[in-house]
């Protein structure tokens, strides 16, 4: 597995670095401390205030932009490992992300502060679904192109 990764990053210096990047970020803000309430999430909550007072966005409650937020935070991983593995590994992508983030819920449960929960579990499972799903498409003509030349 070692090897493989250094013939990787070997192959894709700037996308394996971007990859790791991305994984610390979403590490630090997952696994890190929790930032201390000091009103920088008040533009959220006065804009869940504005939403609520409107029948049309009653909808967006704040369970539901976290949710939201948790499968954005995980689209680039499904992206980033599908263009690091290939088009040919989006299974191993997707078990990739989940397994990911079933190790970021289950280390939560050690740190104080932070909460391990199911839902988002399945959020940044999705988010990685969807992640691959994107790159998939994106990829698409490329790979075609590819299997047109190599016939």
């Amino acid at each position: 597995m070692v090897g493989h990764a250094s013939l990787m990053f070997r192959r894709h210096p700037v996308l394996s670095l971007a990859t790791v990047g991305y994984l610390v970020i979403v590490g630090w803000s997952t696994l890190g401390p929790q930032p201390i309430n000091t009103g920088n999430g008040y533009w959220l909550w006065r804009a869940l205030r504005f939403f609520s007072s409107h029948e049309s966005t009653l909808w967006l409650t704040y369970d539901r932009v976290e949710f939201l937020a948790n499968v954005g935070m995980f689209v680039p991983i499904g992206i980033f490992f599908v263009l690091l593995f290939g088009r040919r590994m989006w299974l191993m992508s997707i078990i990739g992300g989940v397994l990911l983030t079933l190790g970021i819920e289950f280390a939560q449960r050690f740190i104080p502060g932070r909460v391990s929960d199911v839902r988002d579990l399945v959020a940044n499972s999705l988010g990685t679904v969807v992640g691959v799903l994107v790159a998939l498409v994106l990829t698409q003509a490329k790979a075609r192109r590819l299997r047109i030349q190599r016939a």
